[in-house]
């Protein structure tokens, strides 16, 4: 908690306290009050209590300690991709996808001065969602921990000259003026969340189309990667996303962080993943949830 800046340290003890006392409607996520995550928290959860950590890894370690029923984490972003960190972060919290959250994002240029600016503050999601617009203003991009943060930094800095990326709201919680709003680069801008929980979704409960997200380590054999798929294709099942990455030095197989449409228990999954098995190993099934938003089309 002391790692938040001064302006952002007094709301940050408020949240926790309230969340302290009612951990059952506490949802964690990573950031400052008025980051995108606190937003997101507040539209997928209405009725929740909010409570901000400093990293994600804190505020994964909220659910699973018991101090929030849920964390809501950022996973991708239409602009800039994969969120930095999280493919490894899920698999290894031992908890359970049970929603996902689409939050429109919208940056502002903040500021206590009215420019010109030599530097802004944000995450770096945020600074890569808006790096034209800096680069034309020649305004030096400068990474933190997150947007709110950010604004709550720039607040303590005191200097004119330095501004922050941040939410609308952020300027309204730490006193900087709005220089100008909607500042990324594309106005169709748009962040995944997933919600997380310690007790994963039963897929009988879900009335509507369904998503399912798993991990897998392909074996190291030849058209391995081709031949896990094809369960997917040859029972009809759509595969939405599919990225891969390294874990350790050795560099012998990939990982591979998958969703698809459907759940377990649904015939054609069933047989997809019977599959799956043949061809792959180290199988993680991270949870099934109602789909927020129809893929395709």
């Amino acid at each position: 908690m002391q790692s938040y800046p001064a302006p952002a340290l007094a709301l940050v003890e408020q949240m926790a306290a309230a969340a302290a006392a009612d951990p059952a409607r506490a949802v964690s996520f990573q950031g400052a009050p008025g980051a995108n995550s606190h937003r997101a928290a507040m539209e997928a959860l209405p009725d929740c209590l909010p409570l901000p950590c400093f990293s994600f890894e804190d505020a994964l370690d909220a659910v699973k300690e018991g101090r929030a029923a849920h964390a809501i984490i950022p996973i991708e972003n239409s602009q800039h991709g994969r969120v930095a960190d999280i493919h490894f972060l899920l698999p290894e919290s031992g908890l359970s996808i049970v929603g996902e959250h689409f939050l429109e994002i919208h940056a502002s240029l903040m500021a206590l001065g009215d420019g010109p600016f030599t530097a802004a503050y944000s995450h770096p999601q945020a600074l890569g969602q808006s790096r034209f617009y800096l680069r034309d203003r020649g305004i030096v991009p400068m990474s933190y921990a997150d947007t709110a943060g950010a604004a709550a930094y720039v607040a303590e800095l005191g200097d004119p000259t330095v501004a922050a990326l941040a939410p609308r709201i952020a300027a309204e919680l730490y006193g900087l003026k709005v220089i100008e709003d909607n500042v990324e680069d594309a106005h169709d801008n748009t962040t995944r969340f997933v919600i997380l929980s310690r007790t994963p979704r039963d897929p009988a409960t879900i009335t509507g189309p369904a998503m399912t997200t798993f991990v897998f380590e392909v074996r190291n054999i030849p058209a391995a990667l081709y031949k896990a798929l094809g369960g997917f294709a040859t029972n009809g099942v759509n595969m939405t996303k599919l990225e891969s990455y390294q874990r350790g030095a050795s560099f012998a197989a990939t990982e591979f962080f998958a969703d698809i449409v459907g759940a377990p228990g649904e015939h054609a999954v069933d047989l997809a993943f019977e599959e799956l098995g043949f061809f792959a190993k180290d199988l993680r099934m991270l949870g099934t949830y109602p789909m927020e938003r129809i893929r395709g089309g």
